[in-house]
């Protein structure tokens, strides 16, 4: 057995013996024994719309694990503006940048369970959803509970139709959309960036880290030699 699996073991059996967190984590082919590609569960924090749920999430191991994360996206559709609605994909800072050998896939998924609780819709992996969030919170909380119902099993409360997340939800769009972010670039060319996914500060600050041309505050197109270190630079590799 290689240190890698070594670890996975010994980390599955941490979340079992872990029965406060409410975690729960198994091979995703128990018969090819394969502790590469787990299936985990994590429930929905009580205060929020997503209460009681029970929420699937896929887990792949890479080769070089723990030195990059594990690939981790969600089963259970969720209305939530840092998971797609469509895909299950996360936008969460410890799968990516914030990354470090010493975390493990019980403190990822603790940070999935945390995230229920305060989202980040100014740093959306699904758009439609942040924008809703933003401008009608008591239409995003409706949604969020309905879909926890419907895909995760969990128990109808109009209470929690109306909570509050625990995140800056009621920033204006004046604030959220402040010209000043850009900081002389053109905005087209940052929001290629941001339609990925990506925080519009994040990107500006790649920029600056790479050396990008403002050219004015004029649209351009990145030589793909930049286009490659930015996007290396967001996603926090070396």
């Amino acid at each position: 057995m290689s240190s890698r699996t070594r670890r996975i073991a010994k980390e599955m059996g941490d979340i079992e013996a872990d029965r406060a967190s409410n975690l729960y984590v198994a091979l995703a082919d128990p018969a090819s024994g394969n502790l590469t590609h787990l299936k985990a569960s994590i429930l929905g924090p009580p205060g929020t719309p997503y209460e009681g749920g029970t929420f699937m999430v896929d887990i792949k191991i890479p080769n070089d694990y723990p030195f990059r994360p594990p690939v981790m996206k969600f089963d259970t559709k969720v209305w939530h503006p840092n998971i797609s609605s469509q895909t299950g994909a996360i936008c969460l800072d410890t799968l990516s940048t914030r990354w470090s050998p010493v975390m493990t896939i019980r403190s990822t998924l603790l940070s999935l369970q945390s995230l229920f609780e305060s989202p980040e819709p100014k740093d959306p992996q699904d758009a439609e959803v942040a924008k809703m969030m933003i401008h009608d919170l008591d239409g995003f909380n409706r949604k969020a509970h309905e879909w926890a119902v419907r895909h995760a099993g969990a128990p109808h409360n109009p209470k929690l139709q109306s909570v509050q997340p625990r995140s800056s939800l009621q920033a204006s769009p004046s604030v959220v959309d402040d010209s000043r972010r850009y900081q002389g670039y053109n905005r087209e060319l940052v929001n290629r960036f941001v339609s990925m996914g990506f925080d519009v500060d994040r990107v500006v600050e790649a920029f600056l880290f790479v050396g990008i041309d403002k050219n004015n505050g004029l649209d351009y197109e990145l030589e793909e030699a930049y286009m490659g270190d930015i996007t290396a630079r967001l996603l926090g590799e070396p």
